[in-house]
């Protein structure tokens, strides 16, 4: 009797599959939905690639604009950039995640660091939350030696951000490091957290009222959690219930202020609505923005609308707000 040919177990916008045999495939073609236009111009901005872990053959996409604001002269903050994707899929190479990062490095204006990370389920977490740790020592240290970097970034004035599963490695980032704990001379001034994933056991009115046809929708979400928890895991693993029973209490750790921003239409919206509550709860300044009518991402789906302008302002204030507070 011949051996059964393997069959799809879990797919990822066709862009994963995980196999019956355990193997795994990885499509060249991207989702039509990440092909976002990228403009014939660069928006006043230089960028270049880097690998910053040479172990896991990891790599960053570094942005710096041209022009170095209205001075001229001064140097510029620092954004540490982590992309979404469910743990499973994404690059900052991708069109949608250069884009949106194109944009922050030229309207905030800032210097963007953005890094990619291990992936499930060849890497199951905390491998991402892990790598998060090693971008930023890499950050520490291209602080003092990288030439390229030194005349434009202020790493005295650093924050980390991503969106959904980046933003959940935002979280842990701050949360490992506080302020401070880079060292001289990295100072992390603030988060920037744009509808970042969790988790729990149980669900929410978000998740129950998801709308099929939703960016992210309910069931998707169960496929990444499937592909991205370690054998035996629940949805309170630490990793993804960052405030739950598992999850270590933050109350001595020193963190620059967050900024939370959810949206209408996310099944995230309830989880980083408790998430700010709880950082509150625990002394941190937490500002909570949510997005009326909108779905999850849509900034990324769409890094050239209306909406994406609006949150590129929001987040440009928050950074102007703190990037010299104490």
């Amino acid at each position: 009797m011949s051996p059964e040919h393997p069959y799809v177990v879990e797919d990822c916008r066709g862009t994963l599959q995980l196999m019956s045999d355990g193997t795994v495939r990885r499509s060249a073609e991207l989702p039509a939905v990440f092909l976002v236009d990228v403009p014939d111009g660069d928006l006043g901005v230089e960028w270049r690639d880097v690998t910053y872990n040479q172990e896991h053959d990891l790599n960053a996409r570094l942005y710096q604009p041209r022009h170095l604001g209205a001075a001229n002269d001064a140097r510029l903050p620092v954004v540490a950039y982590f992309h979404g994707g469910g743990f499973c899929i994404g690059s900052g190479r991708w069109p949608c995640f250069h884009a949106w990062c194109l944009r922050l490095a030229s309207e905030l204006p800032a210097v963007v660091l953005s890094f990619d990370y291990r992936l499930a389920p060849e890497h199951r977490l905390p491998a991402a939350q892990e790598d998060g740790a090693t971008a930023m020592s890499w950050l520490r240290s291209a602080a003092a030696s990288d030439p390229w970097l030194a005349g434009a970034a202020d790493f005295s004035r650093v924050f980390v951000a991503g969106d959904s599963a980046g933003g959940n490695i935002a979280h842990h980032v701050a949360a490992r490091f506080g302020k401070t704990g880079l060292g001289p001379p990295v100072c992390l001034r603030g988060s920037v957290l744009l509808m970042p994933a969790m988790a729990d056991e149980t669900r929410t009115r978000a998740e129950l009222e998801c709308r099929p046809d939703a960016f992210l929708t309910s069931k998707m979400n169960d496929t990444y959690i499937r592909l991205m928890l370690p054998d035996g895991a629940t949805r309170d693993h630490p990793a993804i219930n960052i405030t739950g029973p598992e999850a270590p209490g933050l109350e001595a750790v020193a963190m620059g202020p967050i900024l939370v921003v959810a949206a209408e239409h996310d099944i995230f919206r309830d989880r980083n609505t408790h998430y700010a509550r709880r950082m509150k709860e625990w002394g941190k300044e937490v500002e909570l923005v949510e997005f009326a009518g909108a779905q999850h991402v849509f900034f990324v789906v769409n890094p050239w609308s209306e909406r994406a302008d609006e949150l590129v302002q929001l987040v440009k204030k928050f950074v102007v707000d703190h990037m010299d507070t104490e």
